[in-house]
């Protein structure tokens, strides 16, 4: 019996149609490279794709297409910050060819990480900018990653007395809270 051919995957012009994100083509595309993905890291999970709500002005983290996980390997996903599943995330939308500006509108999760993350950094970033106005001193978070980045930053945006940026190179890139009078 012959091999079944695989389906080719949709060209990077098929997933962004009038400046928006064809939610079909991608989550066709994400089902296709997980489908062959996942048995071959020999991980017993399984997935559903969602679509969510588009928001104009989302401010934190708000996906497009959200691929939710579970099974039982599931907690191999979140392991080490769960960088098995940002890695999986990784490699998906690079095998479809969505360009790195689309990024953002999709978001992989397990066990509500992402949205506890959220949470958590959300929190960090309030507590860190009442310990700057306190103390006149700089706060250095932990490098992360440039999504967590954005959403301290975004937390931080409208608070008074203070100001953030980003500072590094690479992975080692992180958020510093600075005094708003400079010092």
């Amino acid at each position: 019996m012959a091999k079944p051919q695989p389906r080719p995957a949709p060209s990077p012009s098929a997933l962004i149609v009038e400046g928006r994100l064809n939610r079909d083509a991608v989550s066709a595309a994400l089902r296709l490279c997980l489908d062959r993905l996942l048995p071959k890291a020999h991980l017993d999970l399984t997935y559903e794709v969602r679509f969510e709500e588009a928001l104009a002005d989302a401010g934190y983290e708000h996906p497009e297409v959200s691929v939710i996980f579970s099974g039982r390997d599931h907690e191999l996903l979140l392991e080490r910050n769960a960088e098995l599943l940002q890695a999986l995330e990784y490699i998906a939308l690079r095998w479809i060819r969505l360009d790195p500006q689309w990024y953002d509108r999709v978001r992989f999760d397990c066990a509500d990480y992402r949205a506890l993350r959220i949470e958590e950094l959300r929190l960090s970033a309030r507590v860190a900018a009442d310990r700057v106005r306190e103390t006149h001193a700089l706060f250095r978070f932990n490098p992360m990653s440039p999504r967590e980045r954005r959403i301290v930053h975004l937390a931080l945006k409208e608070e008074s007395g203070i100001r953030t940026a980003s500072e590094g190179e690479g992975e080692e890139r992180q958020v510093v809270v600075y005094p708003a009078d400079g010092k």
